[in-house]
Parts: C-alpha cells; structure tokens; sequence
C-alpha cells in the first residue's frame, strides 16, 4: 500500500499522502489523469472484459483517448445469462434449442457491428463449475442444466456444470470460426472460486480435442499458484499460451518474481505475455506496468541507466509523446475548438507553454454572446437573453487533445464551456448531449450510437478578368464515379490519414451525385463521440483541401441546380455491448426490437420540430426537396432513401432484420452535439410512453404527394413546430430552447435581406487558400501571345500533375492546346519569394520535339537576368510549330 502511493504521488507531483493524491485527483479529473497514467505507462493497447460490471464504466470509445488501440472481450457467460434474462421471440419458456440459436445469433450479431472491436472471448467457468470441462456434453444433460438454471429464478446465474460446459463448447466452435483467441480465468481469485478447481491440468481433455486445436487459449493470471502447472501446458499444447496479469501487481515483490520464473521455466517465452489486468481506476494500469517492468529488470539483472518510469526522465526536454515521432517540446501552439448554435467552428490559439501553465486547469475567457451569433453576423441574436456581458471559460477536453497532422507544431483539443472550471454552462453543446444521454442510460440502461455520413464540395477557384472571383466544381462526375475518385485519389489518402491519427474510424468514401461532391462514411459509437468525430472529421476535410488549394464545403446546398450536402446519421440503441436496436429474430414485423420502434417512433413524431436543430439555416430547405434523396415528407421507409427516416440492413445483418435507422435531414451546418441532442430526446419521449411507429412508406414519397403530409419547408416552418414542442423545450432546458429559437429566427432574418448571402457560406462552412498560382501563369503566358488561359485543377495526380490549362493562341486559329504540369508547382503557397512582374515563364525545347501527343516540354521560373532568359522569346513559336493540336505535358522546375 505504501509503495503503491509513494508511486501514485511521484507521478503526480505531490506529497506522498492519501489526501494529496485525491486532491490531486478531484482537481485534474479522470480523463486528465487517465492520459497521465496511461501515458507514464507507455501502454498502447486496451482489452476490455464486457462482462465486467462497475456503475459508472467508460466504455471503448472513450479509452480510445489515450491509447491506439482498444479491443473487446467477449464474455460468453455474461452473454447467456442476459440471453437468459429476457423473454423467448414467442413468449415460451426457453429450450436448449431456442437458446443455441439466440447465442450463436447473439454472438453473431455482435460481431460484424463492432468486427473492429473484439478481439476474444472469454470464460470464468473456473468460478462457477472448474475447468474440468466436458466437450462431449450430452444435449440431455445440458437442457436438464438449463432446466435448473431456469427455475433458479431471475437475474439468472449459470452454475450448472453441464450448462457450463455445453456454453464453452459452444463458443470455442464460434471462436474457431471467427478466429478470435479465448482466455480462461485459472488460478486465484475471490471467495466465490473454489481454487482446487481453477488449476489448469483439468483442461487436458478439453486440450486434447481436435475439434479446437488451431484456437488459440490464453490461461490468465499467471494461472497463480498453478504457475508450473501452467508452463508445462504451454510447453506441450501448441494453442495454450499464458498471461501473467493480476499476478503482477497483487501478489508479493517476491511472489511475483518466483511466479514469473515459473512460468519461463518450460514456457517458450513468446508464448508468455503480460497485461496489467487493471480496471476501476487508471493508476492501477499505471502500477501494474510499473511493476512487471521492475521485476523484469530485477529477474534479468537488466542495467538501463535510471530507473524505469522515473518521473523526472518523462519530463526531459528530449523525451518523446507516446506512438509519435513528434518531440513534445515541438509543439509551439495548442488551438482550442468549440462550434457554436449557428454550427460555426470557432478555435482560440494559446501558445503551449501557457496552455500547459494555466488553460489547463484554468480555460480561457469567452464572451457569453458567443453562442448569440447567428451564421450571418458575429454580434448577439436578439431574443435569446444572451448579451456581451458576461463571461464563460472555454475548458479543453483533454482526453480530445491531438496533434494536428496537416500542419506542424500544433495540436487541437476540443472544450467544453463552464461558468467556472468545474461547473458546466447550460448553453454548452457537448454538456446539453451529455445530459440527454445520462437520461437513456439512467432511466433505460442503454446507449445511442451514431455514425455520419458526411457529404461536402470540392471547390476550384476561377480567376476571371476584371470580374470577381468564384469557385466552381473540380469535376462533374456521375455518383461512385471510378475516374472522380481517381481525380482526388491522393487527397483522400491524406484526409483518411488525418483522421485515422485524429482517432475518427473512416469506413467508406466515394464520388457523390453532385458535381464536385464527396461523401465519407465515419464508423459509429457513442453519440457524444460521434459528434466529436463530426466536428474533427470537418476540420480535416477542410485544413488538407486548403493545402491543396481547394475550397471544401459543407454547405447544404451549394448551387441551386444541383442537389445538396448532408451529414446523413446512422443510429442504433446498445445496452451492455450489444445492438439492441435489432429484433432478436426475423420474426419481428420490421426487423426492430420493441424499444427500437418506440424510440424511432419518438424521433418520427417530433421530427419538424428537429428540423430546427438540424437543418439549421435557410439554405437548408433548398436541399429538403421531392426527388433529391433528402427526405421531403413526414414518413419513414424500409431502405426507402427518399424518406427522411430509413431503416437499414447492411452486409452481415441476417435478412429480415435491420441494424439502425437513418435521418437524412441532418446536414452540414448543424451543430451536431446539438442536433443529436434533440434526436435523442425525442427517441426517450418515444420510449417513455410507448409511442406506435406508424406502417412504413415502401415507395416514392412524392408519388403520394396530398396523401402524406410535407415536412417544413423553411427554417421559419421548422422553427414553428419546434416553439409549440413542450417535449423538446423540457427535455433541452429553456434556456438553451431559447437561445436556440432566438438564433435561428436570426438567420432568418438576416437571409431574408441578403437573398444571395447563403453564397458566403461555402466559405464559413470552409477553409479556402488564396492561390497566386493562376494569376502568375496566366501573367507570363499573356506575355508571349496567347490570348486566353482557363485554369483546371488536375486531381488525376494532385501531387504531381495539379493544374491543367486551355490554351488559346492570339494570332491564328489553332485547335485548343491542353497544358499539364508534371511537377509539384512550387506556387501552391500563399505566397512568392518574389513578385510576379520578376517572374517570367521559360520554354527550353529538349531534341526535335515531333508532332505526337504526350511530349515532354520543360518549364522553369526564371530570374530576367538569367543567361537563358532570352530564350523565352521562342515560347510562342514554339508551342505554335511543335504541339498544334496535340497534348502537351510541361514539367515545371524552380530555382526558388
């Protein structure tokens, strides 16, 4: 105990005494002193037993914050008994048949949705029966088994040894067909094991079996105080490995040196592994690696030159960030992100000594009118009793804190807003998600899952003469069209790069319907994660198009005549690991659980009122149109995408039954902790009075146009309904009910004056770079004769070929000649070394240049008193004897 805290107090700095430590601990928080623990650790992965139960456990996604990877373990035990906890599909009393097929559909079921996840299953029949399994259990004794168990009563717990063994069995063949590893919980353990039956030689028949000889078992715990029993099982059985975590750190110094070298006395030692089998609290991660690493220095003699997890050594000025090549002292500024009610992302900058000194514990002061401002001006909306008096501090969520891949030297955290640290304000988006969702789990036991589906443009900026500015499409490719994701191929790999170190799971990308349009497909989790991948996932799209000199939008609709952006929501109900959105078996009218409809069945019903949350703008109304696959009419469908609400059975879902709904409404300028708030709300008014989901709509929508009521049609609609939803008001809070009413009847107000304002959006729901490249081509070329050029982002190659032009020849009537570069252009800055009047385009002919298409010319930037520069006369003749109608590819160098 003694030394657990002195370690505990070294590592946070403080005196070596319990009420410091939890001073320390109340003061920074748990996720703050999770990533210190974990990182102090150097542990890079996570396994979490789903079976484990504690009253406020976090679940992946959130470990997901300071780890690179975290995995799941299934346990098969805890499986059956919440199978068996509930009801039959047809209300009988369960047979051994009936529980066979609900198990392998269970553990099925949970697989393809989290096949990213789980990575074994696991046993803890040692507590309940001993490893002295059968695998040749007869049916007969299992369903007398499960007969006991039943009439045992509720909660059920499974003692029966046959029904034990018959589960095990059953799961080693699920194991063997998924390839996933089991462990078996061997060894010591609490009073409710009896440990003459947790040594691990009564699994030699179960060993012996052929059946299950390519699944690997894992023997936790060091099997204590079966250590030899162990390694001997190791040494002889190609599938039997070991893990000696618990044993290190709960027993002795010496006890877990003598344990260890027991294990390696007949164990091959890459079939020994350790984990820290830590739970409830990090420090115990942080401990039990901090021991295992002290005893293997101890047991090897092994001379590091300080000791391991010196506190002092981790904060060196050399030392490294866990999983990055990035020093720590590299970092120079940290940008704090929050979106704001009109869903504008806002970031303040704070340099990275300051950060670490005060923002961190401290925040940095905003004005309450930041969350007034509508996505026209930046100045306080009438009617939502917010003022520039007053102030709020923007707290980071340190758990959200990431380097930024797209630029050096900078790292993002997303904050959370308090009237003062520790006390929540109530016009937070993250905060107003985070209630909600205690209520789901607190009165229902379950979690919301979302995933996005994020649509946006690709902008190219056109430079004309004498006239402004605009941006247009880079393309205009058909929907999954192969040569528009060619185009942008090498884009996207560094966008799904981005995001893979920001921790936002990507699963799918392609070419949307619209010119220009993309869309990603986020993975799902936790709502409240979900929305923070929204918002990073936003930044990444924007901050790599901007370095490529591409505008990236997510405005709705961003040219009238073609259809619009969406941010298209996934979600699903979870309850201790599983789907349970999902009906049990086809069975089911709609292939949905009981809860599943009533929850859709709530968001249905307020589904107007949520349009105001989101669908959060105007422009927002353009793209809710018949026949646009936005979902213009207040329905819902079976795999119906042209109703607003689809449910949907992707690959791997038995037919019959769906695995979530989508909400195509939702869109590119919403604030999406907001948006699934409101979602969220609806879906508990749904289950808490058990509202009927009316019968589907199996076709076009608009064909039964009269017959089927519209859903509002403008911001003004949307904002109605949602003023007459008492549910909505409650369930959000007055306050930010009015904030939200009073920002949006902004926008309305102010769209209603501006009638082509919604133009300017494309650049607040983007990043766009200003590009010298055009104008300085252009400029040079003009210079030797050719009387037009129009300027082409090339995305077939971004890196290499990133801008094609039309050429038109001043004098005589020549075919269009088609210019490319092959080069990276060193103009893709925002700036040159030079001015443009210095820069003057050289053409230097290499061999005889024949007529074919495809000849190489090279280009070079020349200073005017460069010796070859007198070549550049001959550019125009050139280009007029040589390529004649004929592609021409121009290699650009630079000396600059």
């Amino acid at each position: 105990m003694s030394m657990n805290l002195r370690d505990n107090a070294e590592l946070y700095g403080t005196e070596s005494s319990l009420d410091a430590v939890e001073l320390y601990r109340r003061s920074f928080g748990l996720k703050a002193i999770s990533s210190n623990c974990f990182k102090a650790a150097g542990i890079s992965a996570v396994l979490i037993d789903d079976g484990l139960r504690l009253d406020k456990k976090q679940d992946l996604q959130w470990h997901r914050n300071f780890v690179s990877f975290v995995g799941r373990i299934l346990r098969i035990e805890h499986l059956a008994e919440e199978i068996l906890d509930g009801e039959m599909p047809d209300g009988s009393t369960w047979t051994l048949d009936g529980f066979t097929e609900t198990f392998k559909l269970g553990t099925f079921m949970s697989l393809p949705h989290v096949a990213n996840e789980i990575v074994g299953l696991k046993s803890i029949a040692a507590y309940r029966s001993g490893l002295e399994i059968n695998p040749h259990v007869t049916k007969e004794d299992a369903e007398a088994g499960l007969s006991e168990v039943l009439e045992s009563g509720k909660p059920v717990r499974i003692a029966n040894k046959s029904l034990i063994d018959y589960i095990f069995t059953l799961s080693l063949e699920i194991a063997c067909q998924f390839d996933f590893p089991l462990q078996i919980h061997t060894g010591f353990g609490d009073k409710d094991l009896d440990l003459r039956l947790s040594n691990p030689l009564h699994l030699r028949k179960l060993l012996e079996d052929r059946r299950f000889s390519r699944c690997p078992i894992v023997l936790l715990h060091a099997s204590y105080p079966f250590s030899k029993e162990a390694s001997y099982l190791a040494s002889i059985y190609a599938l039997v490995y070991l893990d000696f975590g618990l044993a290190i750190p709960k027993l002795s110094v010496h006890g877990m040196i003598s344990s260890v070298k027991e294990l390696l006395e007949l164990a091959p030692i890459k079939k020994v592994m350790f984990s820290t089998d830590a739970y409830a609290t990090p420090e115990t991660y942080y401990l039990g690696a901090k021991r295992a690493r002290e005893n293997a220095i101890q047991l090897y003699k092994i001379d590091i030159g300080r000791k391991p997890f010196d506190s002092k050594a981790s904060e060196s000025p050399n030392s490294y960030m866990i999983g990055t090549n990035v020093r720590e002292d590299s970092v120079s500024l940290v940008r704090i992100v929050w979106v704001d009610t009109s869903g504008q992302h806002r970031c303040r900058v704070v340099q990275k000594k300051l950060f670490d000194d005060v923002v961190k514990k401290n925040g940095v002061g905003l004005t309450f009118a930041c969350m007034a401002m509508s996505s026209g001006t930046d100045a306080p909306s009438a009617g939502t009793n917010l003022t520039v008096t007053g102030q709020i501090r923007l707290m980071p969520d340190l758990s959200t804190m990431r380097e930024i891949p797209w630029t050096k030297q900078e790292e993002m955290v997303l904050a959370d807003m308090h009237l003062r640290p520790g006390e929540p304000w109530k016009y937070c988006p993250r905060e107003a998600l985070r209630r909600v969702s205690k209520i789901l789990k607190d009165e229902f036991n379950l979690v919301m899952n979302a995933g996005f589906e994020s649509d946006f443009f690709l902008l190219k900026k056109l430079e004309r003469e004498g006239k402004e500015d605009s941006w247009v499409p880079i393309d205009l490719s058909l929907y999954c069209s192969s040569s528009a994701f060619d185009a942008v191929s090498t884009l996207f790999k560094e966008i799904v790069a981005a995001l893979n170190s920001l921790n936002v799971p990507v699963e799918q990308l392609h070419a949307e319907a619209g010119h220009g349009q993309f869309e990603l497909v986020l993975g799902h989790s936790a709502c409240t994660y979900a929305a923070d991948n929204l918002i990073l996932t936003r930044e990444a799209v924007r901050a790599v198009a901007n370095k490529h000199g591409l505008l990236a939008t997510f405005v709705p609709k961003y040219a009238l005549d073609d259809v619009g952006s969406g941010s298209h929501v996934h979600l699903s109900l979870w309850k201790n690991g599983r789907n349970v959105f999902t009906a049990l078996d086809a069975s089911s009218q709609h292939g949905m659980s009981k809860i599943g409809e009533e929850l859709m069945a709530g968001v249905l019903a307020h589904l107007p009122s949520i349009l105001a949350f989101i669908a959060s703008v105007p422009n927002s109304y353009a793209r809710i149109q018949p026949d646009t696959w936005s979902g213009a009419y207040w329905c819902w469908g079976k795999e119906n995408r042209e109703a607003p609400i689809r449910t949907a059975c992707p690959p791997g879902i038995p037919h019959g039954l769906v695995s979530n709904f989508e909400i195509k409404s939702f869109d590119g300028c919403a604030n999406p902790h907001f948006g699934l708030a409101a979602i969220l709300a609806a879906g508990i008014d749904g289950l808490r009075n058990h509202l009927p989901l009316p019968e589907p709509i199996d076709e076009n929508p608009a064909i039964l146009d009269g017959k089927l009521p519209r859903l509002p049609m403008s911001l003004s609609e949307s904002v109605e309904a949602l003023e007459n939803d008492n549910v909505l008001r409650e369930m959000i809070g007055e306050k930010l009910f009015t904030v939200i009413t009073g920002v949006r009847k902004a926008e309305i107000e102010y769209y209603s004056r501006n009638k082509e304002a919604y133009k300017k959006l494309i650049h607040k729901l983007s990043f766009g770079g200003k590009l010298v490249t055009e104008s300085v081509f252009r400029t040079a070329l003009v210079q030797y004769g050719l009387k037009s050029v129009e300027f082409i982002p090339n995305y077939l190659e971004p890196r290499n070929m990133p801008w094609c032009a039309k050429v038109d020849m001043d004098k005589e009537k020549q075919p269009e000649v088609v210019i490319s570069t092959l080069s990276e252009l060193p103009f893709m800055m925002s700036g040159m070394p030079r001015p443009v009047r210095d820069l003057l385009l050289c053409l230097r002919c290499f061999g005889d240049c024949p007529r074919k298409p495809g000849r190489q010319l090279h280009v070079h930037w020349l200073d005017p008193s460069d010796p070859n520069f007198e070549v550049a006369n001959n550019l125009k003749q050139l280009v007029k004897k040589h390529v004649t109608g004929n592609p021409v590819m121009l290699k650009v160098n630079s000396k600059y």
